[in-house]
């Protein structure tokens, strides 16, 4: 157990510290910013590659509501799902503290939104919470039947962290204008402790539909497509 809780640590910390540090140092820099496509790009790599080097270890989840539509889709044990919500969480945490450390060495940088998400005047483009949380739910849900139809014992063997981390790309293009793209309570929650936007007061939204968009997804896969035996 240890180690599949220091694989969700580590695999969670790279996709704070590779996404979240991609919009943070990356996004924006003078002149050369990656911009939306360039952040989107970062966090479908940082699942891709994380799944490949532990994902034989803990399942590659990553993200809280990954693992509660994996339990809800009986791939997952639910008697491990609060042990890795906890090293899920622990992992953004301890990833969003080391990149304010780097972010913060440069003079005159405030942590302004800290690549937070929100709705309304925290939504990138304006966008109120009935949209958020829909856009939310839908493109967990979305999410979720990526994972669970290219991890299924008639998909391709060895190619679902590229489906995976491309499906996380798609979102990302989407929906980074609409919340700045969560889809991860862990990832929502490591960064809106530095905002100084007031993101924490919004982070209700970024638990609450991801977790419901998890559920539905699984719910999909196993009632309409799930053909493992």
């Amino acid at each position: 157990m240890i180690k599949k809780l220091s694989a969700e640590f580590f695999g969670t910390f790279w996709l704070v510290f590779g996404g979240c540090g991609s919009a943070v140092l990356a996004a924006g820099f003078p002149d050369l910013g990656i911009g939306f496509v360039g952040v989107s790009i970062a966090f479908g790599l940082t699942v891709m590659t994380m799944a490949y080097a532990v994902g034989h270890i803990s399942g590659g989840h990553f993200n809280p509501a990954v693992s509660l539509g994996l339990a809800l889709g009986g791939r997952f044990g639910w008697g491990e799902l609060l042990p890795y919500w906890v090293a899920q969480v622990v992992g953004g945490l301890a990833a969003a503290v080391v990149l304010y450390l780097i972010a913060s060495g440069a003079a005159g940088w405030t942590p302004g939104g800290f690549a937070s998400n929100g709705y309304g005047t925290l939504s990138p483009g304006g966008y109120g919470m009935f949209a958020a949380l829909l856009a939310e739910i839908v493109l967990t849900a979305a999410f979720l039947i990526i994972i669970l139809g290219s991890t299924s014992a008639r998909a391709p063997a060895g190619f679902a962290p590229i489906a995976i981390g491309l499906g996380l790309t798609l979102i990302h293009l989407v929906s980074i204008p609409v919340t700045n793209t969560s889809v991860n309570p862990a990832r929502s929650t490591a960064v809106a402790v530095f905002a100084e936007t007031g993101a924490l007061g919004q982070l209700w939204l970024f638990w609450v539909a991801p977790l419901i968009g998890a559920a539905i997804g699984a719910l999909i896969w196993k009632a309409l497509l799930s053909d493992d035996a």
